[in-house]
């Protein structure tokens, strides 16, 4: 059974700095991609970062609202997975997910305060 659980989100001032993790189970980790997504306010849920399996290389992908502030990394020993924020905006309460083919975590939540 495939589970993902998500930390680190919290509370940050604007241009603050934020690293979330994502542990996975129920799977072998180091075989697959890893993704992260989220939601802001009123809006749909959006792509924010991938990265390949070992087999892949680690290929690094990000969508171009995050580029050069996000960094997305992993731990196939720990099946962890990382989202490194900086220079994070004030867009109100935004909600990150883990995503694994077709299943996301319970998500943890992002506030950047002005």
């Amino acid at each position: 059974q495939v589970e993902l659980v998500e930390s680190g989100g919290g509370l940050v001032q604007d241009g603050g700095s934020l690293t979330l993790s994502c542990v996975a189970s129920g799977f072998t980790f180091s075989e697959y991609s890893m993704k992260w997504y989220r939601q802001a306010p009123g809006k749909e849920r959006e792509f924010v970062a991938g990265i390949g399996s070992r087999e892949s290389g680690h290929s690094i992908f990000y969508a171009d609202s995050v580029k050069g502030r996000f960094t997305i990394s992993r731990d196939n020993a720990k099946n962890t997975v990382y989202l490194h924020m900086n220079s994070l905006k004030p867009e109100g309460t935004t909600i990150y997910y883990c995503n694994h083919d077709e299943f996301y975590g319970q998500r943890t939540q992002v506030t950047v305060s002005s």
